[in-house]
């Protein structure tokens, strides 16, 4: 298996950043793979469609194509827009003398509105590119125009696979987007047809085709079979779909760095909250903080909006023989209850993103005060039956139009007091935590 390929995508610009080689690129980087291109066309496009396009000629793109194959080992290609008859045919004499192995993304038009390729070249890449290249990657519609045939069910989408595959190519994928979400695989030789499951999620769908064809080849490249490509193109283009942002006021662009993104926000997030509860279990002064219910420190990821974005220690923080000890491991999900202080936090602050519950005491609020920490406190009689930190926290914001940093109530019937410390991560909150502890045992034994 080739762990770093160097892989070419031959296609558009999008000066949007959705689609063409912005997401081929985005998404080769994404799978470890080094990605180069050769632009067959520039357009004026946006997240509401393509305003304008201009084509390069065939013998730019042969120059870029032969640069690259040159002097770097490029075995793998993808091709998206091709414009017109003169670049296909450019680009299959290219494919033929530099024998690549090809994915065709038989780009026709933007997600958001506008032509990308002219009547006239479809004839192109039916007879002179669709034969060269190992799979293809139709969605429903493209799937019809090429086969001839309209393609409404799974059935049809069979019909047009086989058409397709009598062209020459290899494999063909007709995605599902446009049907059930499922993407239909048929390879030619063993004349054999795989159902790659899936399900439609919210986000944005614009550049889904070009994500989708560039995490194929990448797979491909690293040596995996149709099968297993197409697995892994499929997953990887739902997440690029979950983490989609609006950018602009037409159709929101896939994320295909987004999980990639996400996962190393959870790396970073973990790291952080286990070296804090480090931090907190090395000082014998944290014990005295520690309330009878226990304490817990927790801290989300940026975006967080489910208790599964948070990371927190799994049981709890309790006070054994004078030290504070942690019952249970750092995990995402672990806590409800810090987990709900930093989601409601969020919702009014971004930067708010970690939380420690504390016990209280007079000379904590004291120390608070004498260290210009921002103190809110609210009466638990008070609070209505959504809770304290979804009434507390909107409570607080009136009075010092923010999240302040410290939270406390004095507790009621069957309620422990507390006192909540609020930051921007993990150790920061751990840091204002010992502050606190050294300020009441200094004024506890001057």
């Amino acid at each position: 298996m080739i762990e770093k390929p160097i892989i070419m995508t031959i296609a558009g610009s999008d000066s949007g950043g959705g689609a063409g080689i912005g997401a081929d690129l985005k998404t080769f980087a994404a799978f470890g793979a080094h990605g180069t291109c050769a632009i067959t066309s520039v357009t004026a496009q946006n997240s509401t469609g393509v305003k304008a396009s201009f084509n390069m000629s065939p013998a730019a793109v042969a120059s870029q194509i032969e640069a690259i194959c040159t002097d770097m080992d490029v075995r793998w290609a993808k091709t998206g827009m091709l414009a017109g008859p003169e670049i296909v045919r450019e680009v299959a004499k290219q494919v033929r003398k530099y024998e690549l192995s090809l994915v065709i993304d038989p780009v026709m038009a933007a997600e958001a509105g506008g032509e990308l390729l002219r009547k006239e070249g479809l004839q192109g890449l039916r007879e002179e590119l669709l034969p060269l290249c190992k799979v293809t990657t139709p969605n429903a519609a493209e799937a019809g125009i090429l086969a001839g045939l309209p393609v409404k069910t799974r059935e049809d989408a069979k019909k047009a696979a086989r058409k397709i595959a009598d062209l020459g190519v290899e494999a063909v994928i007709v995605t599902g987007g446009h049907l059930d979400a499922s993407d239909l695989l048929y390879e030619a030789a063993p004349d054999r047809f795989t159902v790659i499951s899936g399900e439609f999620v919210e986000g944005g769908t614009h550049g889904t085709g070009c994500t989708y064809s560039s995490a194929l080849t990448a797979c491909l490249a690293r040596g995996l079979s149709f099968k297993e490509a197409a697995g892994e193109a499929k997953r990887f283009v739902v997440e690029a779909i979950r983490h989609s942002m609006p950018v602009g006021r037409g159709v929101s662009p896939v994320n295909p760095l987004g999980a990639a993104l996400e996962r190393e926000s959870r790396y970073k997030v973990l790291k952080d909250t286990r070296k804090a509860l480090d931090f907190l279990e090395a000082s014998p002064m944290f014990a005295e903080l520690i309330p009878e219910g226990g304490s817990n420190i927790g801290m989300a990821i940026s975006g967080a909006g489910a208790y599964e974005d948070v990371a927190a220690v799994e049981g709890r923080i309790v006070r054994y023989r004078g030290r504070a000890r942690s019952v249970g491991c750092v995990e995402f999900g672990a806590s409800r209850y810090v987990a709900g202080i930093i989601l409601t936090a969020l919702r009014y602050d971004p930067c708010i993103r970690a939380a420690v519950n504390i016990k209280f005491s007079e000379e904590v609020i004291s120390a608070c005060t004498g260290l210009d920490l921002s103190v809110f406190s609210f009466d638990r009689a008070d609070e209505p039956e959504a809770g304290s930190m979804d009434w507390g926290i909107p409570e607080a914001i009136k009075v010092y139009g923010r999240v302040p940093d410290i939270i406390y109530d004095r507790g009621g019937l069957g309620k422990e007091p507390l006192v909540r410390v609020l930051g921007p991560s993990a150790m920061e909150v751990a840091k204002t935590v010992l502050r606190l502890a050294e300020r009441v045992e200094a004024t506890s034994f001057p």
